[in-house]
């Protein structure tokens, strides 16, 4: 077997170390651009996680990298003149040279064959004959640009510039300063490498870099500046240059990774930002992992084990990104918190990626998380539990207008399609009313529709007769009667996405029997096969504006203690919001606040409608999900919706994202759309409530203690178990959770010390 490596980082090196040991009689050659004692950058970074890895694919190697480690445990992050430690973290370090050098060896050791100095630029001279070409050629792989049709390749080129410098500085833990300068805020990731060596990664949003003049510098006044600027962290020690170039990071992804013999590794296939130190670790897993394929599928064509790589490599790596992307913009924005308590902002800090969440660093650094703990009661005047205790962030109470909540988890609007002409029954009493006693503290009824043609389908619940209002009623007085909780009611209209079948019946199929007309800003349909909705015209826009006012009043009368106004998800006031489905050249076209005309005279006539003690919400959707270049809501427009909302009187924003196009491909994940949330409410400074993904009361108590958003909702967790809340508050050991009397039998003893 004959394989050709171009580019002699750590995926080449150490898949050539793995191979070389499966198949001894391999012929392996890498190219590298570089001579063997060169390298650029400082130390690396490993998780003690990524070194089990390591030591299972080649112990030896992992032996010869041990020797040269430094070992650390802590995190301290430097804030506003304080340094708050954070413990019982596990990672070691290297100089990226070691690093190089040991695989070098390795290599050698087994007999692959390493060429330096060797700049490959004909690719198919130094490939001739191989089975095997290794596309490790870096952030600019040639390789992949010249295949580009194939591999799908997109950068996205982000918003910072760093510099990688290093320092004599010795430390004893992964530090993190972040420095107030008249340009701006500069931050340094740092950690020890060596004995008398430190990275000093600094990185700045590109308008400060620009303001302080650093991208007319050279290397060595950049050095100097830095060293100016770092000073009171540096103790007199210098900041040293290595190739120490400003670059922008630009996240890497590739559609495929692989074409006919070719295989992409490491950052010519993939990148993920540095601040969860991921480079190294995804190079040297890419390298496990491709060795596993050739075991695993031996004696098939190269390229379908090239495939069955990807297959099995590729949702590790979209995880990794999504953690390294979340990090990669926490930084982006890091200026935004700057004004929060030390020891919250360490918390906001330690959970960024959402990798490490609250139970999780309650088990590392328990301490840390008893005064973050502390420092939210205090900041949100929450009262001690009843053992004299700061409680855990979910039971926090929480006050809009006259209504009290007795914590912060919201149900979440969940669709039953289970009502008759509109009318609600006993399955929605069974289903509110077993949520609102398992102790969230606001329940949100289903989409509820102002109309009977502005309903999905013909089994959603409506607020459009006195019949509805009677049915209720007889759910609000329940909910009312034999729980705590505060009850509200989500208002809306379905526009083109409504007269479809129960989605048992076919989820999203327009009805072909029973069906009704439609109506939205233009006569676009949701989907190519969908029927044409009916271009609204103003007469319309009065129509349907009185029947919100009217579905108002009428909720005030089933004795609801909040209404949710839908403007999200492509139903009738989220399509006038969005471009995607909003062409109109009018008044109501065009421009956001053209758009946002009609929905906000919508909310101004159910606002004047609803008692001024009690609550308003609104749901939006954040972002359409679709490309840049494609029309679409963005983070942007939704703070500007946000901010026009909250100056109409709206008290709380509940933020969602999509489903105003077929086109959206949201990027999924734990929690993912709190960013949007977290962004309006430190932007517009609007009470949030964030929602999707959230998956129980460790994540609700992540987001709420970081201060991302100030309620949390969750609707399929509540699906899989209505009683939640009770659950956690017993797990979490809080003394003063509300349960039913005919429940207390049940309730779990509290441990015993």
């Amino acid at each position: 077997m004959k394989i050709v490596s171009i580019g002699g980082g750590p995926a080449g090196l150490f898949f050539s170390i793995l191979m070389k040991k499966m198949v001894p009689d391999a012929q392996i050659t890498v190219h590298e651009r570089n001579r063997p004692d060169d390298t650029f950058g400082w130390g690396v970074v490993f998780s003690d996680e990524t070194l089990d890895n390591i030591h299972e694919a080649d112990p030896e190697s992992l032996d010869e990298i041990a020797r040269s480690f430094i070992h650390w445990t802590d995190i301290e992050t430097y804030y506003r003149g304080s340094c708050v430690t954070s413990t019982g973290h596990g990672f070691s370090g290297l100089s990226r040279k070691r690093l190089l050098n040991i695989l070098q060896d390795r290599c050698e050791s087994l007999g692959v064959e390493l060429l330096f100095e060797s700049d490959v630029a004909d690719l198919d001279a130094v490939s001739d004959g191989a089975d095997l070409v290794l596309a490790v050629d870096g952030v600019n792989s040639f390789i992949r640009d010249r295949h580009a049709d194939v591999f799908k390749p997109t950068l996205d080129w982000r918003r910072c510039r760093f510099s990688w410098l290093g320092t004599t500085k010795p430390l004893d833990a992964f530090t993190f300063v972040f420095a107030e300068g008249e340009h701006g805020l500069f931050q340094a990731h740092a950690y020890p490498f060596e004995d008398g060596l430190s990275t000093w990664i600094v990185e700045t949003r590109e308008e400060c870099w620009r303001a302080a003049g650093l991208d007319q510098t050279t290397e060595e006044e950049t050095a100097r500046y830095c060293t100016d600027l770092f000073a009171p962290w540096l103790d007199g020690h210098l900041l040293l240059n290595n190739r120490s170039l400003w670059r922008s990071f630009p996240t890497v992804r590739c559609e495929r990774w692989y074409h006919d013999n070719i295989v992409l590794m490491g950052d010519a296939a993939h990148t993920a930002h540095y601040s969860i130190g991921s480079g190294t670790k995804l190079a040297m897993e890419d390298a496990i992992a491709l060795r596993d394929a050739f075991v695993e599928h031996a004696g098939r064509p190269t390229e379908q084990i090239l495939a069955a790589y990807q297959d099995a490599r590729h949702v590790d790596v979209l995880k990794t990104q999504k953690a390294a992307q979340t990090s990669l913009e926490w930084f982006e924005n890091s200026a935004r918190y700057l004004r929060q308590d030390p020891h919250r902002f360490q918390f906001n800090l330690m959970t960024r990626s959402k990798k490490i969440t609250y139970d999780n660093l309650q088990l590392r650094d328990p301490a840390l998380v008893e005064t973050v703990t502390e420092r939210f009661r205090v900041e949100e005047d929450a009262p001690k539990d009843s053992d004299g205790n700061a409680s855990p962030p979910m039971f926090a109470p929480y006050r809009l207008r006259g209504m009290t909540l007795a914590n912060r988890i919201v149900v979440s609007p969940m669709c039953q399609y289970s009502a008759t002409d509109g009318t609600v029954d006993d399955w929605h009493l069974v289903h509110l009313g077993s949520r609102a006693m398992g102790g969230a503290s606001l329940v949100i009824t289903e989409m509820t529709n102002v109309s009977a043609d502005g309903r999905i389908t013909p089994g959603c619940a409506g607020i459009y007769s006195d019949e509805h209002v009677a049915a209720w009623r007889r759910i609000t007085d329940f909910v009312h009667a034999s729980t705590p909780a505060k009850i509200g009611l989500q208002i809306a209209h379905a526009g083109r996405k409504g007269s479809c079948a129960h989605p048992w019946e076919g989820r999203d199929v327009p009805l072909t029997e029973g069906g009704w007309s439609t109506i939205g800003p233009s006569p676009v349909p949701f989907e190519d096969d969908w029927p044409t909705p009916r271009e609204m015209d103003r007469a319309d826009m009065e129509r349907v504006r009185d029947e919100f006012v009217r579905a108002t009043e009428r909720a005030l009368e089933a004795g609801f203690d909040l209404l949710e106004v839908h403007m999200a998800h492509g139903y009738l006031l989220s399509s006038f919001i969005s471009p995607a489905s909003n062409r109109r050249d009018d008044e109501y076209g065009g421009p956001l606040v053209n758009r946002m005309r009609w929905p906000l005279e919508v909310f101004d006539g159910v606002r004047a409608a609803w008692p001024e003690d009690r609550p308003i919400s609104v749901r939006i959707s954040a972002t359409d999900w679709v490309p840049k270049d494609a029309d679409g809501l963005t983070g942007d427009d939704a703070v500007a919706v946000a901010r026009l909302l909250q100056e109409h009187g709206c008290d709380l924003v509940d933020v969602s994202s999509g489903g105003n196009t077929p086109e959206s491909e949201p990027i999924y994940g734990r929690m993912y759309q709190v960013p949007f949330a977290e962004r309006i409410k430190y932007e517009v400074g609007v009470p949030v409530m964030a929602v999707g993904a959230i998956l129980g009361a460790d994540h609700a108590n992540t987001v709420l203690a970081a201060g991302r958003a100030d309620l949390v909702c969750m609707a399929r967790p509540h699906l899989r178990d209505p009683y939640l809340t009770q659950r956690a508050a017993s797990e979490l050991d809080y003394p003063d959770q509300w349960w039913p009397g005919p429940y207390l039998a049940g309730r779990p003893a509290r441990p015993t010390s």
